[in-house]
């Protein structure tokens, strides 16, 4: 399932993501590069990205530039590196098609089973319960899906969210293998289907976004700011963490895994509200500005040192149009979304 994965990524953005980018006018184009240096170029792969003090000083005096300009020259070198806004959209157009798909696909199963209108279904005649063939599929495409992430998270572009994506999806993973193996695939069902609920519209937020439809990524933003935050904050402490901790201790007592299980549900529930902090820092900037700032995940170097550029010099890095969300990752700036 997971090389399924992988072809389904591969396939639909050559076939499908990549057509829709160019009718939607975006190019295949990057951030400002960098002139060319020997110099810079050699310390840049052969000794750091991220030159000291020391070194900068030493740098401006051998090439005769100002210090503020051998450090334009490596954040330039740096961004230059990062994916073009086409790559970045054939990306969240599969993951777009992903969440949308298996969300609508756990929501028209989940509707018939009995657990999702009573939690306390979930515990019933456990561990006795049937794996049924779609619930088998269902966990496994979600399953293979995190891998994915698992493994791409490492080939990808290096995010300030790294360390707490990472944890999360060991989390995710764990949790999912760790309910399957213990047959809790019902109360599992219900965790996958409501983190799938918001992603779909973080997706098309920074589709919009890399398509220049700034009023759109911004109402797709907001609505995923409210569903991510009502969902995470709301439905699953006091839906899912409620039947975990507290209904099956009632009905089936402290079986030996309890604390693992809930204790890697309680780590998503932590993970949820520093999400939540930074969507809602993200949303309250937008207000003041009158639309969605800067992605606090972003991937881009932005710096106040860009101040120096005159006006009849080139506008920076971040010239082009707004990228990302405008994430979370994920997980938000108009004009800077360039991290997604």
């Amino acid at each position: 399932y997971l090389v399924l994965i992988q072809l389904f990524l591969g396939n639909s953005c050559r076939f499908i993501a990549k057509p829709c980018a160019i009718n939607l006018g975006i190019q295949d184009s990057g951030p400002h590069r960098a002139q060319p240096n020997a110099i810079l170029e050699k310390v840049f792969t052969s000794i750091t990205k991220y030159p000291d003090g020391r070194r900068l000083e030493g740098l401006s005096k051998q090439l005769d530039w100002d210090v503020r300009k051998v450090q334009r020259w490596f954040r330039h070198r740096r961004n230059q590196d990062k994916p073009t806004t086409l790559t970045k959209f054939c990306e969240s157009m599969w993951r777009f098609t992903f969440y949308l798909s298996i969300f609508f696909y756990g929501i028209r199963f989940l509707w018939t089973a009995p657990w999702f209108w009573d939690t306390r279904q979930c515990w019933y005649n456990y561990p006795f319960q049937p794996l049924t063939s779609r619930l088998y599929y269902y966990y496994i495409l979600e399953l293979a899906f995190y891998w994915s992430l698992m493994f791409s998270q490492f080939t990808d572009i290096k995010r300030k969210d790294f360390l707490i994506m990472f944890v999360h999806h060991l989390a995710t993973i764990g949790l999912i293998t760790f309910s399957y193996m213990n047959n809790m695939v019902r109360v599992g069902t219900l965790v996958l289907c409501l983190h799938d609920a918001s992603d779909f519209l973080l997706e098309a937020a920074k589709l919009a976004n890399y398509a220049k439809y700034q009023r759109l990524c911004d109402a797709f933003f907001m609505l995923f700011g409210v569903v991510f935050i009502v969902t995470r904050l709301g439905i699953y402490p006091f839906w899912i963490l409620n039947t975990t901790l507290f209904e099956s201790w009632e009905l089936i007592g402290p079986y030996p895994s309890w604390w693992l299980f809930n204790g890697l549900l309680v780590t998503l529930q932590l993970l949820h509200i520093i999400w939540s902090y930074l969507i809602i820092r993200t949303a309250s900037k937008a207000l003041v500005r009158g639309k969605v700032s800067k992605d606090d995940r972003s991937d881009v170097e932005s710096s106040s040192e860009e101040e120096d550029v005159t006006s009849n010099s080139t506008k920076g890095i971040f010239s082009t149009s707004s990228n990302g969300s405008n994430r979370l990752n994920g997980h938000v700036a108009g004009g800077q979304w360039a991290g997604e």
